[in-house]
């Protein structure tokens, strides 16, 4: 595992938005700077992602003006672009802005909402009522599982933790299995599949299932649990269609328990950087 480095980097401003790629990103306590800061929900607060639109993986959202080093007070918001709408501008609200209600997997928080013009944008592009919100105050983000974290350790709008780290290693195994299957011409898949963070080069295949803390960069991180993977696996990013691929593979050969598992996710004890690059160490 010593020659393991950091592959690529991955930031994700708009839940369940395409991922941009990084050279370099900011690790805050609840993950990277301008990560899954802001999410789309119905008129009534419910979140919405690729699950039940997968044509959001054709949307995208770049942080303004710092990029991927930024997103806290000093950014202006966000620049989205999809198919069939001209690029929009979205400032953070401001800080004066009444707060809603909504739900994020059944649990309440307080967000800010963006401008009705962003929200009208999102509406048209998806074809149904939308609204765009922001995560604006650490007051207000949100615990993570308890099960898995110590006190006051939180989370942006991200799933459940903070960064999600895969290995392209263990990605190759997968592809491998895919070829042998039912359903082979589905692979080779991406990585884009599984919208990881962090892409790990160099480790032995399914080497992170005993991975416990790493040092990465400025920043150590505990390994909280491995990533139970969902429908939005099975899209495609590029076109927003859906396969069986690779769940059906998963279910075969990475099922732990009730969960099908591929990455393992992360909570930083430290602030700092993580830059292409770096190299991976072990710590437990």
């Amino acid at each position: 595992m010593t020659s393991a480095t950091l592959a690529s980097l991955h930031l994700y401003p708009v839940k369940s938005l395409a991922g941009i790629a990084c050279g370099e990103l900011t690790v805050e306590p609840w993950g990277p700077a301008a990560d899954r800061r802001w999410m789309l929900t119905t008129p009534d607060g419910d979140q919405l992602t690729q699950r039940e639109h997968p044509r959001l993986a054709l949307a995208r959202a770049e942080p303004l003006p710092e990029g991927c080093l930024d997103g806290g007070a000093g950014s202006r918001g966000v620049r989205v672009t999809a198919p069939g709408r001209e690029p929009l501008e979205v400032p953070v609200p401001p800080k004066s802005m009444a707060t809603v209600p909504v739900r994020l997997f059944g649990k309440k928080l307080e967000v800010a909402p963006a401008d009705a013009e962003s929200s009208e944008w999102f509406s048209a592009y998806l074809g149904t009522r939308v609204r765009l919100v922001h995560l604006d105050a650490p007051e207000r983000r949100r615990r993570i599982d308890p099960g898995f974290a110590f006190d006051g350790e939180t989370v942006s709008l991200a799933d459940g933790f903070p960064l999600l780290a895969t290995a392209v290693s263990s990605l190759d195994a997968l592809n491998s299995l895919i070829a042998q299957g039912d359903h082979a011409g589905e692979g080779p898949l991406p990585m884009d599949r599984f919208r990881p963070n962090l892409v790990v080069a160099g480790s032995d295949p399914w080497a992170e299932d005993g991975w416990r803390r790493l040092r990465i960069g400025d920043v150590v991180f505990r390994v909280a649990k491995p990533c139970g993977r969902c429908v939005v696996t099975t899209t495609d990013q590029a076109s927003g269609l859906r396969g069986k691929e690779p769940l059906r593979t998963l279910a075969r050969h990475r099922r732990f328990g009730d969960r099908l598992v591929f990455g393992q996710n992360l909570v930083p004890e430290q602030t700092g950087r993580v830059r292409n690059g770096d190299s991976v160490e072990v710590l437990a």
